[in-house]
């Protein structure tokens, strides 16, 4: 399988890092808005301009579409999917329909297979809850994030005034968690499940006080949780807040037999030193799967739902059932 990276971020270095360890997969060019001449990719990998990817339409099995999801991918892959087989990480939850239907009518009428909000959440919790909510109807889901850094938050606060530098840490409440695992069900509020932790580097002469009380009340980011604000040097967020670590867990509980006499709890979970190296790896294993399907003739937009599981992996129906099943 030929990929190629669209976007050389976090993310599309941590999709050329996971090709190195799928030998069925082929990297086979970057394309970047910026400057080629200022891009050195990891391994040697060849960079262009972004406005000539259409040249290489004949090339390229499937593309990786490595932009952000709030102005990038709702552009990026409706107009590349007219071109190409591709596959994103749209996280963007409440516009996960929007961009689905754009992207679906894109590939399906230029005979092209799409797949979008591939990873981790939406992705592998996705089909985590899934799985709990089909095997245990009567019940109930519960997802904690964290401990891990929050790219979108951590740039929420970087953008208020006086902020240098910020890391935002969401975090979830072990009382809270505990309380799912026993099988309590318990009704969760917001603030309850999650708490959030933020350093900061404020430049010199900044209002510390008055930066502090911005990040506490920004609504839809810090309003609704239990936020602490910890002011750091430079020096301290390049030593101990530069790696981007994530992960959490999806709990389905729920009860079985005539009279619910039995409980049951199912758990996902992820422990992930790096969110973008983990995302990228899922990204790889889902374009195989764009790889297989669009050989059948399957065309259109497609989810991690309507995935089988076989199609994300290189080895053969027997070798899974022999090894796997």
């Amino acid at each position: 399988m030929k990929l190629a990276i669209y976007g050389y971020g976090n993310l599309g270095k941590g999709v050329e890092c996971a090709v190195t360890q799928n030998p069925d997969v082929e990297l086979i060019a970057v394309f970047t808005r910026r400057d080629p001449s200022t891009v050195k990719t990891l391994t040697g990998i060849p960079v262009y301009i972004a406005d000539d990817i259409l040249s290489f339409q004949d090339k390229i099995d499937v593309l990786i579409i490595c932009g952000g999801s709030a102005t990038d991918l709702p552009e990026m892959t409706p107009y590349l999917a007219q071109y190409f087989n591709v596959v994103d990480s749209f996280d963007t939850h409440a516009n996960i329909p929007v961009h689905f239907d754009r992207v679906n009518a894109a590939a399906a009428a230029n005979g092209h297979t799409a797949l979008i909000s591939a990873g981790w959440d939406p992705g592998m919790f996705s089909i985590a809850r899934i799985y709990g909510a089909s095997i245990l109807p009567d019940g109930q889901d519960y997802t904690f994030w964290g401990r891990g850094v929050s790219q979108g938050h951590s740039d929420a606060i970087r953008r208020i005034e006086g902020v240098v530098d910020a890391r935002q840490y969401t975090v979830p409440v072990p009382a809270a968690v505990d309380a799912v695992r026993s099988g309590k069900n318990p009704q969760l509020t917001t603030r309850e499940k999650h708490t959030r932790e933020c350093y900061v580097v404020a430049a010199e002469n900044a209002d510390k006080a008055r930066i502090e009380a911005e990040i506490k009340s920004m609504p839809n980011y810090f309003a609704d949780y239990d936020t602490t604000v910890t002011f750091i040097s430079m020096d301290e967020m390049k030593a101990k807040h530069s790696a981007l670590p994530h992960g959490g867990s999806v709990i389905r509980t729920g009860r079985t037999g005539l009279n619910k006499e039995c409980g049951h709890v199912i758990e996902y979970s992820l422990k992930l030193d790096s969110n973008p190296q983990f995302t990228s790896s899922a990204l790889v294993a889902f374009a195989r799967a764009i790889n297989k399907m669009h050989a059948r003739g399957m065309n259109g937009c497609f989810t991690v739902f309507d995935i089988a599981p076989a199609d994300l992996s290189p080895l053969s129906a027997e070798e899974l059932r022999a090894h796997l099943l």
